[in-house]
């Protein structure tokens, strides 16, 4: 395919997207296949001949939408919503045409500053705290992870390497698979399966604090629980707080959970996946009051914001606390403004190494829909 196949069949796919878009309430929401359906269709290899532009068309239809559940469809009330938007898809189309592996400032310079940049927008529209905003010269700042699963991991693990660094400076003897074997973190009952599974990966306790009739974490079970596993010996180090649980939409108690977090020493992250969207309206942002207590918040702006997935906002109040964790500069990696100060490199706030140009969605949607675009969509959907 050359540059003028590509114009004449891009303009094809556009109106292809659009029309499936436009009739989407018209397919049946879940697929009437039995597992296994896919593979007879399909030939068992490769086809060593180039075939046609038509034909692959043609088969979409054929074979994969007839396996395809339809998210978009306004009927379709399962899991949670899933953004999207014209925006979004067309700055999907210029990521994917740019190409970038924008691991590093050196690797793509647009690409990093513009994610600062556009994670600063977010955080100002949520009116998070200054303290979690990069700014020129902050301490903290907003990175992009593919999901919300990825940036509880994420928090888990750094804070994991902060305590662990913390206890081996005020005693050197200790050794790693000591601490290790005594690090607790908690969660409410409600809070989502990504949450226990970090605790597996990360290779902690995790203990679930039970809900209120509200389904909320409160202060008293929480401290019950940190003041009975330090009488054991155990070392509670983490805290996930949600706001919009994944059964019931229910929210911990921020403003009680919070301050214990911060007597104890404990990190203190909030995963808002779902509802966090919705804090960038005024008569919802109270509740997100509590935030301040927060070392790490999270949530969606793939579920509810109209960027399309994937695209999860984190934010940190101190960055060293993530490129300590997990900060490695090998000789291929480095380059010569990375010790300057000024730059960001996004591969030590992750766990992949390369990563796409998802701040253009962000920039996209938020420059056509504007703030109020974005409060007048929310609210809309909040009264459906």
């Amino acid at each position: 395919m050359n540059a003028h196949e590509f114009r004449r069949r891009g303009k094809e796919m556009v109106d292809y997207v659009a029309d499936y878009l436009e009739g989407v309430e018209g397919r049946q929401v879940y697929p009437d296949v039995e597992p296994g359906y896919l593979r007879p269709l399909l030939p068992t290899a490769a086809p060593q001949e180039p075939e046609t532009f038509e034909d692959i068309i043609k088969d979409v239809e054929k074979i994969i939408m007839p396996g395809v559940t339809h998210w978009h469809s306004p009927y379709f009330f399962a899991y949670f919503p899933t953004a999207s938007s014209y925006p979004a898809m067309l700055a999907d189309m210029l990521c994917g045409a740019i190409g970038c592996i924008g691991f590093s400032w050196a690797a793509s310079p647009a690409c990093t500053e513009l994610e600062t940049v556009m994670m600063d927008w977010l955080g100002k529209m949520l009116r998070l705290p200054a303290v979690f905003l990069a700014g020129e010269a902050g301490e903290g700042g907003g990175v992009i992870q593919g999901s919300a699963s990825e940036a509880t991991l994420v928090a888990l693990l750094a804070a994991r390497t902060k305590v662990t660094r913390c206890l081996q400076a005020a005693s050197p003897g200790l050794t790693q698979a000591t601490i290790m074997e005594k690090l607790v973190a908690y969660a409410s009952d409600q809070a989502h399966s990504s949450v226990e599974r970090a605790g597996l990966i990360g290779g902690v306790k995790l203990k679930a604090i039970p809900s209120d009739g509200k389904f909320a974490m409160r202060a008293s079970a929480l401290q019950e629980a940190l003041e009975r596993d330090k009488a054991e010996g155990l070392i509670p180090f983490f805290v996930v707080a949600t706001l919009g649980t994944t059964s019931c939409c229910s929210f911990d108690n921020l403003l009680e959970v919070g301050p214990i977090c911060r007597e104890e020493d404990v990190w203190l992250h909030v995963d808002a996946a779902y509802a966090g969207s919705a804090f960038i309206c005024p008569e919802f942002r109270h509740l997100l009051n509590g935030v301040e207590y927060a070392d790490s918040f999270n949530f969606n702006p793939h579920k509810w914001l109209l960027v399309n997935f994937d695209c999860s906002a984190m934010w940190v109040k101190k960055r060293t606390d993530l490129t300590g964790a997990f900060k490695l500069d090998p000789v291929y990696l480095k380059h010569s403004h990375q010790d300057s100060g000024l730059i960001t490199d996004y591969r030590h706030w992750q766990l992949p190494l390369g990563r796409r140009f998802r701040s253009l969605k962000m920039w996209f949607v938020f420059r056509m829909y504007g703030v109020k675009g974005l409060q007048a969509y929310i609210r809309k959907v909040a009264k459906l």
